[in-house]
């Protein structure tokens, strides 16, 4: 399957731009939308959606695939998914690398993995399912995370590009999550971007955090520091360079 075109540079949609982007029709390439908060058989956000795609490409994200999880496959929520891309056209579905919950219980967090191959194999065996379901390649976005798992027997990055090979998915690179982990974790933020496969990254997330004494913490909440733009652009990778060329059009 063929690597998504680049889209240029898009934004989040929120409700409260609904009238804003359809009066004023502003210079945004594309739109990120939530998975989720469309996931409805009816109402005012699908509707303003159903506008709004009528005008702009956009993208699905979603926060509830748990694709880690070692509970089943939600099948009722791949078949809204489903349904939902076949209503909007995105030019991609994205989700975390996480788990959410188990035994029926929604944590309501994004929930890091060990990095250890019985992982490996278990989530590049749920994202191909997941993938063969809806007909299509998914991204996987690396989260932030606050804590780490004693049984790890790989770093972050290597998991993380192994499983894009594994499974044969896309990647979206949330550069503020790996400058976020890098610091809570102490481990190299140039290491994990240089090592990422370039060719399998469709997307990249930009986004402000807070800082704490001994946590950096993923709040969404600041200006994208200046570190964050540093580890996107500034130094030579063969990521790197794409990117430097494409950063005023993702």
């Amino acid at each position: 399957m063929e690597k998504p075109a680049p889209l240029g540079f898009g934004l989040g949609l929120r409700p409260k731009h609904y009238m804003e982007i359809l009066e004023g029709n502003p210079p945004v390439d594309w739109f990120e939308v939530i998975s989720e908060n469309y996931m409805i058989p009816g109402g005012q956000p699908l509707r303003m959606l159903d506008r709004i795609s009528e005008r702009y490409p956009v993208v699905m994200h979603g926060v509830s695939l748990s694709i880690a999880s070692t509970a089943p496959l939600d099948m009722d929520y791949l078949a809204g998914l489903k349904a939902l891309a076949s209503r909007c056209k995105p030019k991609w579905i994205s989700d975390h690398l996480c788990w959410t919950g188990v035994h029926g219980v929604n944590l309501h967090d994004l929930l890091p993995v060990p990095y250890t191959e019985e992982a490996l194999r278990h989530v590049s065996d749920r994202i191909s399912r997941v993938q063969d379901y809806l007909g299509r390649r998914i991204a996987i976005e690396n989260v932030s995370s606050y804590i780490e798992y004693e049984g790890s027997e790989m770093e972050e990055w290597e998991f993380v590009g192994e499983l894009a090979r594994r499974a044969d998915c896309w990647l979206l690179l949330d550069v503020n999550n790996v400058f976020v982990s890098g610091f809570n974790h102490d481990f190299s933020t140039h290491a994990f971007i240089d090592a990422v496969p370039a060719e399998r990254v469709v997307q990249f997330h930009l986004a402000g955090h807070s800082e704490a004494n001994t946590h950096f913490i993923d709040t969404h909440d600041e200006p994208v520091k200046e570190e964050v733009w540093d580890r996107l652009c500034a130094r030579p990778s063969p990521l790197r360079t794409r990117v430097h060329h494409d950063r005023a059009r993702r």
